[in-house]
Order: C-alpha cells, then sequence, then structure tokens
C-alpha cells in the first residue's frame, strides 16, 4: 500500500472563489485550474510535490468545491476564466496549469492575459476535437436543455459510492490504483455536493459552456486561442485518456508558438492525480527553464 497522501490544503475566499492553497514558501506563484465536475482538490498531491518550487493556489471554479454560485449564472468558459484572472491579478504573475475543462480555461487566461501568466502547464486540455470519444458524446448529451437536468435528477438516484467508482474508472487509466484515502475524499465531497441546491446546475452549465467551445467558429475559437499564446506551455497526455484523444496532443503541438509535449504511457485523463512525481518533474523542468529565459524549447 501507498504512503497515506498529504491532506487537502485549506482553503479560503479569495474575492467571489474558494482557493486552497500551499503555505506561502518560493515567491513564484502557481495557480490550478480543475476540470468539469472536479474542485481544487485535484490538484493537492501535485501541489504537494512542487510547493518547494512554488506557492501553490488552487481555484474552485464557480458553483463547483466550496466556490458560491456567480451572480450573473454565467458558467462560460469565458466566464470562468474571468474568475482565473481575478485570482491571478490578486497572487500576481503565476505558473497557470489547467486539467481537461480547466485547459481550456486556461488558454482563454494565458491568450487574453499574457502578463499574468509566466508558463501555461496543460494536462489533457478538453480543446475542440470533431471525432470526441464517447464522455465527450456523453457530456455534449447531458448540455442539451432538459435532457441535461433529467440526466442529472437520475444520477442522484445512483449510490454516491458508485457514481464515484464509475467516475475514476472513466478519467484514471488505472481505477485500482486510487488511494483508498482519495476515495473516500471523494466520495465524502459528493455527499456534501448533493446536498447544495445548485450542484447539478452548475456542471450542466458548465458542461453547456465547454460543449459552445466546440462549436465556436472565427477568430475567438480556442485552438486560435492557442495560436495567440506566448507563454512556454507543456501539453501532458495519458495514453490511456478516454476523453480527449491522445491525437490531439499533436495538434496542439502544432499549435502553441513554444511548447513541449509529453505522453504518459501510464495515465488517462487526470495525470497530475495519477502520476504527480512526473508531472511534477516535467512542470519544474519547464519552470526552470521559464526563470533562465531560454530559447523556446525543444521537443
Amino acid at each position: 500500500m501507498a504512503a497515506e497522501p498529504v491532506p487537502h490544503w485549506p482553503g479560503r475566499m479569495i474575492g467571489s472563489v474558494h482557493v486552497r492553497s500551499t503555505p506561502k514558501g518560493p515567491a513564484e506563484q502557481a495557480v490550478f485550474v480543475h476540470g468539469l465536475a472536479g474542485a481544487a482538490t485535484n490538484w493537492t498531491d501535485l501541489m504537494d510535490e512542487l510547493k518547494d518550487t512554488v506557492t501553490g493556489h488552487a481555484i474552485d471554479l464557480p458553483g463547483a468545491g466550496f466556490s458560491p454560485v456567480p451572480p450573473d449564472g454565467d458558467y462560460s468558459v469565458a466566464a470562468h476564466a474571468g474568475a482565473v484572472i481575478g485570482l491571478l491579478e490578486h497572487t500576481g504573475p503565476a505558473h497557470l496549469f489547467g486539467n481537461s475543462l480547466g485547459g481550456a480555461i486556461a488558454v482563454r487566461v494565458a491568450a487574453s492575459r499574457p502578463d499574468l501568466v509566466r508558463s501555461l502547464t496543460l494536462v489533457s486540455p478538453a480543446l475542440p476535437d470533431l471525432l470526441p470519444r464517447y464522455g465527450p458524446v456523453r457530456i455534449a448529451a447531458a448540455a442539451v436543455p432538459r435532457l441535461g437536468e433529467w440526466v442529472a435528477d437520475r444520477l442522484r438516484m445512483i449510490p454516491v459510492e458508485q457514481r464515484i467508482t464509475a467516475s475514476m474508472s472513466l478519467v484514471w487509466a488505472d481505477a485500482g490504483a486510487v488511494h483508498p484515502v482519495r476515495l473516500r475524499d471523494a466520495i465524502d465531497e459528493q455527499r456534501r455536493r448533493d446536498d447544495l441546491p445548485h450542484a447539478g446546475e452548475a456542471m450542466i452549465r458548465s458542461a453547456r459552456g465547454i460543449v459552445a467551445e466546440y462549436f465556436r467558429r472565427g477568430e475567438d475559437t480556442l485552438w486560435r486561442q492557442a495560436e495567440k499564446v506566448r507563454a512556454r506551455t507543456l501539453i501532458i497526455h495519458g495514453r490511456h485518456d478516454r476523453l480527449v484523444r491522445p491525437a490531439m496532443a499533436r495538434k496542439a503541438y502544432r499549435t502553441f508558438r513554444q511548447v513541449r509535449l509529453v505522453l504518459l504511457p501510464t495515465a488517462g485523463h487526470v495525470a497530475m492525480m495519477e502520476t504527480p512525481k512526473v508531472v511534477a518533474a516535467e512542470a519544474r523542468r519547464l519552470i526552470s527553464e521559464t526563470r533562465l529565459g531560454n530559447a523556446p524549447l525543444p521537443s
């Protein structure tokens, strides 16, 4: 049995969102953005690995984790990006991390506010794909008006343990590798979320937000935004990702200006949770090269 993982970092409200931070340490800051149906706690283990390199801040996106609903009810990718920008304006320029939906949000932030993003690390970013896998197709179905609400109501009838096990089987390459403490944490958190009147709506509307990005056209698409990113970028994909096709990593490699691509042979969709030590090693390399102001990263 692996050693017991560290407790989740304490949280506090910063502006309109709840944020979990490592103890004040290194001067350099990092901000971490979770994916759909996730929370700041998705980053706990990676933040622990990096706490001697950066002072980390993981956001609960509006309506997720312990963050309240946005006053205007806007759960679009652009609105979530606004919440992240608000946190970055509090922390100062930082190394920005994003997973899945959080990766899409991070791309918008890096493209629109380059002054706030020192480097960009994307773990299986949810960038538009014309041939999405089964998981994104299910998300798209759940985002359909009325159908999404019906799906959410039906899901609440399934025992929490069964829902969490199914979710981890989808996003982890090997769900059997989830530490029992983290499994219990996830179950307890889902029970808490089930008691919140806004939880289902927040997830459905955030799903609709990312689906809308897949159908966006013109200069404001996420891929066009990716072309504008000036920060040095690290893209990490798991070869066993059941949600984002690894082939999209190649497109991302051709799109971002200064980019290094890492394919992890044993990871799924949440490499920062599955292999935090490996992801941390790659992130430290990027942060070090950013500090040194090196030429574009080698592949």
